[in-house]
């Protein structure tokens, strides 16, 4: 990308190409007298640590705070290591913390940070697709509690968002794939002719710099109307009440864990599944969401319902016992606030791990 692109459409500016180093140099000027913290794991410790310190020459002399990959690190054992560095290294509330790495980096150190001292400044450098176009984006910062997806976070923004395209070749398939779930359900929720676009690209053919920018515009346009999550953000949870359970029941029960967007493409396929049922979605479109899906992502199969539904119990979108969904009527609209008896879930599960595999 030859031009840097800047987003005021929240409350801080994102930034986005693979020139934002002098932009970033910029920001971080008025913390160069200051503590500076920044934390990644054993990945983008290696990979894209040495490449932002050698554009900022003073972060030399930040302390790099490691943890290690993969959303089992993502708990509260995990915050207080970090919390006690944070006061071995005598962190102030002026201090900040730079959370260099993906959904797990930028979640755990946006609630870290958030909660230290009430609060010290932190800014998001995403350096996976997903954190990209979804994880660092929206001010939701959390940890997961025996394995349960996300149950102790706070509300937390960022004070900016750098996000460099070119961090995306320091990725395997797998975690760039990962990251596409989000990219599919932002086009499913706000925008069909999105959705012709990824079909007909694909990953390999995938533009990247366009489609970080064009899922950044829908997923800041939806938190900037509702912040908290009370009312039309909830659009952004379609394909993870069943999607958070697949991923908490695989870190439960596999050595090799579902990442993210692999449960997340596994609950979206469900829970169109349930917008045909429910909201009447039209079977051609329910078999073109699955046929933009399929091909990408490799089918789980190895589950239990009953975990599964115990699992969704557990989901914060849930109100009065009630399992809650956010469904699609047609390609490109959104309806949330759906709830559904668990004998349709365990129906939409069928279904799902019966689709023969087309990948």
């Amino acid at each position: 990308m030859s031009s840097l692109i800047k987003s005021n459409i929240l409350d801080y500016p994102i930034f986005i190409g693979e020139n934002i180093f002098p932009e970033l140099e910029n920001f971080l000027e008025k913390y160069s007298s200051k503590k500076i913290f920044i934390l990644v794991d054993e990945n983008t410790g290696k990979h894209c640590l040495p490449l932002l310190i050698a554009r900022i020459k003073f972060l030399k002399s930040a302390k790099i705070l490691k943890i290690k990959s993969g959303e089992k690190r993502k708990n509260i054992k995990i915050c207080k290591t970090l919390w006690d560095k944070l006061i071995f290294s005598n962190a102030d509330r002026n201090s900040l913390l730079i959370n260099l790495g993906g959904g797990v980096i930028t979640d755990l150190g946006g609630f870290t940070a958030s909660t230290f001292k009430r609060g010290i400044g932190f800014i998001h450098l995403p350096t996976t697709l997903l954190s990209m176009v979804d994880a660092s984006i929206g001010g939701k910062t959390a940890v997961n509690l025996d394995n349960i997806k996300n149950q102790i976070g706070i509300f937390g923004n960022p004070k900016a968002i750098f996000i460099n395209p070119a961090f995306l070749i320091t990725l395997d398939k797998r975690e760039l794939i990962s990251g596409y779930a989000e990219i599919i359900k932002h086009a499913l929720i706000c925008d069909k002719e999105y959705l012709k676009t990824l079909k007909s690209t694909g990953v390999k053919d995938a533009d990247w710099n366009f489609i970080i920018k064009k899922s950044v515009e829908i997923k800041s346009k939806i938190v900037k109307l509702d912040p908290k999550e009370n009312n039309i953000r909830k659009a952004l949870n379609f394909g993870h009440t069943i999607g958070h359970a697949f991923e908490s029941y695989s870190l439960e029960n596999d050595k090799n864990p579902l990442l993210h967007g692999e449960a997340i493409a596994a609950g979206m396929i469900c829970e169109a599944y349930l917008s045909a049922k429910i909201l009447k979605l039209k079977e051609k479109e329910l078999n073109e969401i699955i046929s933009v899906i399929s091909p990408v992502f490799r089918q789980y199969k190895n589950f239990e319902i009953k975990r599964l539904i115990e699992l969704m119990h557990f989901d914060k979108k849930n109100v009065n016992k009630k399992i809650n969904f956010t469904l699609i009527p047609e390609i490109g609209k959104y309806k949330i606030d759906n709830e559904i008896e668990e004998n349709l879930i365990s129906e939409s599960l069928n279904f799902y791990k019966n689709l023969p595999q087309r990948r």
